[in-house]
């Protein structure tokens, strides 16, 4: 059986698109497709967490368009990414999946649940945001610090973005570092200098202020897990707040000491916390 470090990097064409992925883990179920954060690859994953739940059921990593090893252009709006995310899924001839979104792709995985309401049963969106969010009509200051500064090892750009100034959250974010490495064949080329432009102008398009910016929530009929840090400085953990009081079934757990990657701070809890959600749900 395949893990985080083994499966092979696979691709499949779908709508003019070469779409890289991984899949591993049990078969048996829904398979659970993750979607990526900002400038992320499929090799920004921790492993304890994608092996943690590849335990109970099949998870698949992807890249995006024009993301790393995938072909195509990144799209400068959150609606074609899910346009495009619902292609690849539908490529690989599922008809039914669970979707988890982190960051940037817990927007993707909000628009996907709306546009494909029989493709998507269940949906977690970790670190992320409604439309029109608190702090989301451009990255936030602690964002644009974290981001814009410069770092000897360029790793340690996400002991500030994903993890709290505090001592536990920092070692806590030395072993992520670690984690993170582990792959050490086979493994996801950079992004190119294009990606952050565009995406960041399809942030841009969904942080911006508009009429009751919520009401769309109330189309995510799908059961929702909702996680975050109690320290979020990327996407407000307000944000997770706003989720869980719109989505009409969702409910909210927030990890103490924690900032945007509150599941790599607390991996362990964080995968028994998600199976429990998608397992008693079946």
């Amino acid at each position: 059986m395949f893990t985080h470090q083994t499966a092979p990097t696979e691709f499949v064409d779908a709508n003019g698109i070469r779409f890289a992925y991984r899949r591993f883990g049990n078969k048996d179920g829904i398979p659970l497709v993750f979607n990526m954060h900002f400038t992320g690859t499929m090799d920004h994953w921790d492993p304890l967490v994608t092996d943690g739940l590849a335990r109970n059921r099949e998870v698949i990593l992807f890249n995006n368009a024009g993301i790393s090893s995938t072909s195509g252009e990144v799209p400068t709006s959150i609606e074609e990414m899910a346009i495009n995310a619902a292609v690849f899924i539908k490529a690989l001839g599922l008809t039914e999946v669970d979707v988890l979104g982190f960051s940037l792709g817990g927007l993707v995985a909000q628009e996907l649940a709306i546009a494909e309401p029989l493709l998507v049963r269940r949906l977690i969106l970790v670190g992320t945001g409604p439309r029109s969010g608190e702090g989301m009509t451009t990255l936030t200051p602690e964002a644009q610090q974290i981001f814009g500064a410069s770092y000897a090892d360029p790793d340690n750009l996400w002991l500030g973005a994903f993890f709290t100034p505090s001592e536990k959250s920092q070692t806590a974010g030395r072993e992520y570092l670690k984690r993170f490495r582990l792959r050490s064949e086979g493994r996801d080329p950079d992004v190119s200098d294009k990606v952050a432009s565009a995406q960041i102008a399809a942030l841009g398009k969904w942080g911006a202020p508009r009429e009751n910016p919520f009401d769309y929530l109330k189309a995510i009929h799908q059961p929702t897990l909702v996680v975050n840090g109690g320290h979020d400085v990327i996407i407000y953990t307000v944000n997770s707040f706003i989720l869980q009081q719109q989505i009409p079934n969702a409910q909210l757990i927030i990890y103490p000491d924690a900032n945007h990657g509150s599941q790599y701070q607390y991996p362990e809890l964080f995968v028994a916390h998600a199976s429990h959600f998608l397992d008693a749900l079946k």
